[in-house]
């Protein structure tokens, strides 16, 4: 029997799912092994062939494909562990990501920080400038050669920067991205030195006008490119020595896979992997129950990520932020906050209660982990408000002493503030919940959306735990809960239901509308640039679907908005149709009047993404219907459980997941205990289980109360 795997590798946990396609799916749950991955990795897929009640090799020789979300990329750049890099850029032009365009203190800050002038701070260079150097060769903006390209003086460079010791070099040059021949050129060169060396070009990564991200780009690409392919290709060989038959594929910021020996060419697109897991399974489970407009909410162990879901489709962004510096890869717009369930808590100077960023990580863990971890985290304060079990978590495999948490609550927080350890641990609790509101908050409603028009769905090991409290004050209809088959490995579910995802584009900037003739030939070379890069994959698949869009902006911004083309054949209409959806989209973000067609309106960057199929069936199974409504028969016991400080502790209910049905009803308080990670239903808060299994949790009157 086929299957399809999904392995998503968090900072804390590695989750896994398998799928048969035929409505079997399981799920596994393991500590991530950090500097080794791969052996979490491994360990993971023992599990799911623990639970599937067949071999290793066996569940390996019978795999389709493997979904692989990884935090690699992510984590070697925020935390500055990264391969050292060498630059060639155009003479005359190095210094363009020294001078980072004269945003570079503002980027990626927080409207309070960037008023805040005198702490604002430009970042560290991405590498020193001794290894940034220049090559003599000129491209003008349409393209031609101006001054060829001096390859004995590129001879020079490339050798200097060999000899200081690189791991990779970046190369960026003028206008590259109109006429790559010069870029091309000097890969080869460098190749005729080091023909190993890891070398990346802005004219295959980043193929886009402004020459700071694109060379910022370039430039991260080629910092955990070497790292990604000495974790990738090592587990790609392990795994076909293990049977393995089908490819091992890598998730991408965009919300689709890519085979893991293409992925180190086009690292940079990897960086949002983990964070696109959780949105796609959230848009496949969407599509069963009917849900258009979604808000995913993914509570893991480090962080607290929220994904929009508008029309069946996931929000996308051209690009993000990382460290103050910009990267060009199209992405699913994902808005993240250090505050999961290992987030530390503090008091800081003034006495404020700060949660996050910083986490306790899967070593040494939170401190009732036992691991050596002695600062509290939020999942201490659950265990200390009875919403964690101690018989803890994994099916009790990880069990969790209520003594060390008091103690690190005690020290760290409640002493400090003058507070109980209760009173500490409701606190945390609720910071937590705050946090997580004003996240979703500004993700929905800065993107022009209104919160009561969407459905929240809430997974992650801590998700379920606290999607009561932050969707309270959101206006939303309902909250989802995915409790089958895959509980809180959702973000694995969803790398297993996706697509294979690739994305072209390039940057002529002109007056739009524009007539068909540009459009047709500008699309139709992406097009054919994509279809070969589909072929290159190796991967059989089920359908491919294209979708075009073209950056547009007023004349004198500086930002663009990325605009829907529509499908079919291009006519004379097609550029005022853009334009009247441009100016929509402006309006809704923006509000009503806010366009000024008078202004003009300039095309920047045309682009087309495909999704290709694998044909693979991922659907969640239905489960068993209850004989009535009252849940008695799940029950299994209750405790003491403080889920409101204005109510304090109370006898709760506590259920479990595997003996519910569909169409029970559950009201709380109530806890729902699942091996991997607990639901709360507070006071106020109905809870019914739906045909998939999901808890469905509903506010008094339908919304708020």
């Amino acid at each position: 029997m086929p299957y399809a795997l999904g392995i998503d590798v968090g900072g804390t946990f590695t989750d896994a799912v398998a799928s048969d396609g035929a409505g079997r799916i399981v799920s596994a749950k393991t500590p991530t092994t950090p500097p080794n991955r791969e052996i979490g990795v491994m360990k993971a897929i023992e599990d799911l062939a623990g639970e599937l009640g067949i071999g290793v090799g066996e569940l390996l020789a019978q795999t389709d494909y493997i979904a692989h979300g990884t935090t690699a990329s992510i984590n070697a750049l925020v935390q500055g562990e990264v391969a050292d890099v060498g630059l060639i850029a155009t003479k005359g032009h190095r210094d363009a990501i020294y001078i980072m365009n004269a945003e570079g203190r503002t980027l990626g800050r927080s409207a309070h920080e960037i008023q805040d002038t005198l702490r604002q701070r430009k970042p560290a260079p991405l590498i020193p400038k001794y290894r940034a150097l220049e090559v003599t060769e000129r491209i003008d903006h349409a393209g031609n050669v101006l001054v060829p390209l001096d390859e004995d003086e590129v001879r020079r460079v490339a050798q200097s920067l060999v000899d200081q010791g690189v791991e990779a070099i970046a190369v960026c040059l003028l206008w590259s991205f109109k006429n790559p021949a010069h870029e091309q050129r000097i890969r080869e060169l460098v190749h005729e030195i080091a023909p190993d060396l890891y070398v990346t070009l802005s004219c295959e990564v980043s193929p886009r006008i402004r020459e700071f991200s694109r060379t910022s780009t370039t430039i991260m690409n080629a910092q955990v490119g070497p790292k990604l392919r000495t974790y990738l290709l090592p587990l790609q060989e392990q795994l076909e020595e293990g049977g393995l038959r089908g490819p091992l594929l890598v998730m991408q910021s965009e919300g689709g896979t890519i085979t893991a020996d293409r992925a180190p060419e086009h690292a940079i697109t990897t960086i949002g992997s983990v964070l696109s897991g959780g949105v796609i399974g959230g848009m496949r489970l969407a599509e069963q129950l009917g849900h258009r407009n979604v808000i995913t909410t993914d509570v893991g162990g480090t962080t607290f990520l929220a994904g929009l879901i508008v029309d069946g489709e996931p929000v996308m962004a051209p690009g993000s932020i990382v460290n103050q510096f910009p990267i060009n890869a199209a992405t699913i717009r994902v808005h993240t906050i250090g505050s999961g369930g290992g987030a530390l808590v503090s008091v800081d100077a003034g006495g404020n209660l700060r949660l996050g960023p910083q986490s306790a990580e899967a070593v040494p863990g939170p401190a009732c982990y036992g691991n050596g971890g002695t600062r509290p985290t939020n999942t201490d304060a659950n265990l200390v408000l009875g919403i964690l079990s101690e018989r803890g978590l994994l099916g009790g495999r990880k069990p969790l002493r209520m003594d060390l948490a008091r103690e690190a609550i005690r020290v760290h927080v409640a002493e400090p503030l003058g507070l109980t350890v209760d009173e500490a641990a409701i606190a945390i609790h609720e910071v937590q919940n705050a946090q997580a509101s004003d996240l979703l908050r500004r993700s929905v409603v800065q993107a022009g959306y209104d919160p009561r028009d969407f459905v929240a769905y809430a997974f992650g090991g801590a998700g379920p735990a606290h999607c009561a409290g932050y969707c309270h004050d959101l206006g939303v209809r309902e909250v989802v809960v995915p409790l089958g088959p895959v509980a809180s490995a959702f973000s694995a579910y969803g790398l297993a239901a996706s697509d294979v995802a690739l994305s072209a584009e390039l940057s002529d900037p002109s007056s739009f509308p524009v007539g068909r003739a540009v459009l047709e030939a500008h699309f139709d070379r992406l097009e054919a640039d994509l279809r070969r890069a589909l072929d290159r994959q190796k991967v059989k698949f089920h359908d491919v679907k294209l979708y075009r869009e073209v950056d547009l902006r007023y004349s004198m911004q500086v930002t663009e908005l990325a605009t829907a083309v529509p499908d079919g054949e291009l006519t004379d209409d097609t550029g005022d149709e853009v334009l009247e959806r441009f100016e929509q989209q402006y309006e809704r973000i923006n509000g009503s009047g806010a366009g000024y067609r008078e202004a003009g309106v300039q095309a920047i960057t045309y682009r087309v993404r495909a999704k290709a199929g694998l044909g693979f069936p991922v659907a969640l199974p239905e489960v068993p219907q209850a004989a009535s409504e009252d849940p008695a028969e799940a029950l299994a016991g209750e405790r003491n459980v403080c889920l409101d400080s204005r109510r304090g502790f109370a006898t709760t209910p506590v259920y479990d997941y595997a003996r519910l049905r569909a169409g029970h009803v559950l009201r709380g308080p109530a806890i729902v205990e699942v091996p991997t990670t607990v639901v709360v239903v507070p006071d106020g808060v109905t809870g019914r289980v739906d045909r998939l299994g999901n808890l469905v949790l509903r506010y008094q009157g339908g919304q708020p109360s």
